[in-house]
């Protein structure tokens, strides 16, 4: 085969430092704009950015030349400094870690739409739920104590 063909798409969560509620509802549209913006100048392909006010969701693609790790550390880095110099919150932070979760592309409607329902999705089910439940459903170990 005289090329390489991929489909790398990933749901990645990630929230604010000690899940402080920073995101205002006053700049959160501009800041999920931003990391999509950011996603694509890193090369990747932003096809759905939400949140709350403790955390975000994407969906991106990556390039089979991305290293996952060094994707986010840029995208958080870049997203940081943008609230510091925009939005005048000094004090904002990202968690450490992260979750990311491949995505078969006859999923990504759906984790677009889950994506999308963030407010109402979290009317009802916690930050630590949710990601909970990421977890479970993907098969992979953890310990509680790195939930929260």
């Amino acid at each position: 085969m005289p090329s390489t063909f991929l489909a790398l798409h990933y749901h990645i969560v990630f929230s604010t430092k000690d899940r402080v509620p920073f995101i205002s509802p006053e700049w959160q549209t501009r800041l999920h704009e931003y990391l999509g913006g950011t996603a694509n100048r890193l090369g990747g392909f932003s096809q759905g950015v939400g949140g709350i006010a403790d955390h975000v969701h994407l969906l991106v693609g990556l390039k089979a030349t991305h290293c996952l790790a060094d994707f986010m550390r840029e995208l958080k880095k870049a997203s940081s400094v943008w609230v510091h110099d925009e939005i005048k919150v000094p004090k904002f932070a990202w968690q450490e870690g992260y979750g990311a979760f491949t995505v078969s592309p006859p999923a990504r409607p759906n984790v677009q739409r889950y994506i999308a329902n963030q407010e109402e999705h979290h009317r009802v089910k916690s930050f630590r739920e949710e990601l909970q439940q990421f977890l479970i459903a993907a098969g992979v170990e953890y310990e509680d104590r790195y939930l929260d």
